[in-house]
C-alpha cells in the first residue's frame, strides 16, 4: 500500500513559517486526494486542508488565509505551507489519503511547535 512520510516540522516563534512535506511511495498519488490533519494534546484530530486529484482545495476556517496546500505529482509529494503561525497551531501534523482515514491508518506525523 501507499507509504506516506511527513517531514518539515519544528519549533518556531509565533508569526514564523514552516513548510511541511508528505512524500508518497505510490504511483497512484496523482489520482488520490490528499489531506493534512493535525492533533493537539487533549484534542481530537482535525482536518486542516485537503486537495483533490483535480486540484480542488478545502481549508479549515482556523487556518484559512495562512496555510496553503499544494501538490507536485511529478514528485509524489504534497506540501503544507504554513505562514503567520500561532501558538494554537501547535500539534502533530499528519498527511493521509481518504481511504486510509476511513481505515483508521495514520503515520508518525511531524511535530509543529509554535512559541509565543
Amino acid at each position: 500500500q501507499v507509504q506516506l512520510v511527513e517531514s518539515g516540522g519544528g519549533l518556531v516563534q509565533a508569526g514564523g513559517s514552516l513548510r511541511l512535506s508528505c512524500a508518497a511511495s505510490s504511483s497512484i498519488f496523482s489520482i488520490t486526494a490528499m489531506g493534512w490533519y493535525r492533533q493537539a494534546p487533549g484534542k481530537q484530530r482535525e482536518l486542516v486542508a485537503r486537495i483533490t486529484s483535480g486540484g480542488s482545495r478545502n481549508y479549515a476556517d482556523s487556518i484559512k488565509g495562512r496555510f496553503t496546500i499544494y501538490r507536485d505529482n511529478a514528485k509524489n509529494t504534497v506540501y503544507l505551507q504554513m505562514n503567520s503561525l500561532k501558538p494554537e497551531d501547535t500539534a502533530v501534523y499528519y498527511c493521509n489519503t481518504d481511504t486510509r482515514v476511513q481505515q483508521g491508518y495514520w503515520g508518525q506525523g511531524t511535530q509543529v511547535t509554535v512559541s509565543s
